[in-house]
């Protein structure tokens, strides 16, 4: 079987960096997948697609060593299912508050003994390889987002489940969590406590740590401080700010300001 690389990375501590996919594009799509990227996630909760652009998105940065991920609406087992089958290898599943939640999450990405995903693999065996049956179970990561005030409470009970292969920050809904505006890249030290607090319980636990940016300041300072998976932008961000410079630039003024989203 193909081996998820982003995913050994993780294993041995290794930092990454990764892009976000937001828009229903599949040019888009090709072209973050060939820009060296370590993996890329193909957001089905907040981005502007859905499951039939998905089948057209994975194989479009499925043909070098990036690695495909894709965020799933929710913790819903058939969700959870239906994208590893389509090629994912591997998922972040959003609002995971307690270690029930993290615990169904890790069994739809697990075919028994390890877990109740059900077998099918139609695209993924394709991508995959020989041997996806067999190997499956180690190498589809299992990513859990800790973003909710239950979340914050029960964080030790989280990372500790069984099979669960990293946690990943949403930061503006953490903020919401913590009683503050819903700000990405926060300079807030409510929030700045309460990420590393996350860091350092995935690392007792020996899982990755992982946190969506929207800044090379960001990027950079999460890295820093041992992330091992970290988002450096959206499609949809990447666009707008070169847009945003270039048009500036010909017009000789400082462009126009953008609502903050967090992609």
């Amino acid at each position: 079987m193909r081996e998820n690389k982003a995913l050994s990375a993780w294993r041995e501590n290794r930092r990454t960096i990764g892009g976000w996919l937001s828009l229903a594009n599949t040019h888009t799509a090709e072209i973050m997948g060939g820009l060296g990227f370590d993996w890329l996630c193909i957001d089905l909760q907040h981005g502007l697609l859905d499951y039939q652009d998905l089948m057209h998105m994975l194989p479009a940065i499925s043909t070098g060593d990036t690695t495909p991920l894709v965020r799933v609406p929710w913790n819903e087992p058939y969700e959870i299912m239906k994208v590893l089958d389509a090629g994912a290898y591997g998922v972040i599943v959003p609002m995971v508050n307690n270690r029930e939640e993290a615990e169904l999450a890790v069994a739809a990405c697990r075919y028994p003994p390890d877990g109740n995903r059900s077998f099918g693999p139609i695209r993924a065996a394709v991508y995959g390889g020989r041997g996806y049956a067999a190997e499956a179970n180690g190498q589809i990561a299992c990513i859990a987002m800790i973003e909710t005030a239950e979340g914050i409470e029960k964080l030790d009970e989280i990372v500790s489940t069984p099979g669960l292969d990293g946690v990943y920050i949403g930061p503006s809904d953490l903020a919401l969590a913590l009683g503050l505006s819903p700000i990405g890249d926060n300079e807030n030290p409510r929030h700045a406590e309460t990420v590393l607090r996350i860091r350092d319980a995935c690392r007792e636990n020996g899982v990755a740590a992982g946190i969506h940016t929207s800044s090379v300041e960001f990027t950079r300072r999460y890295l820093d401080l041992g992330f091992n998976l970290v988002t450096l932008g959206s499609d949809a961000r990447f666009m707008a700010k070169a847009a945003v410079a270039d048009l500036a630039e010909v017009r000789g003024g400082t462009g126009s300001t953008r609502e903050q989203t967090g992609y």
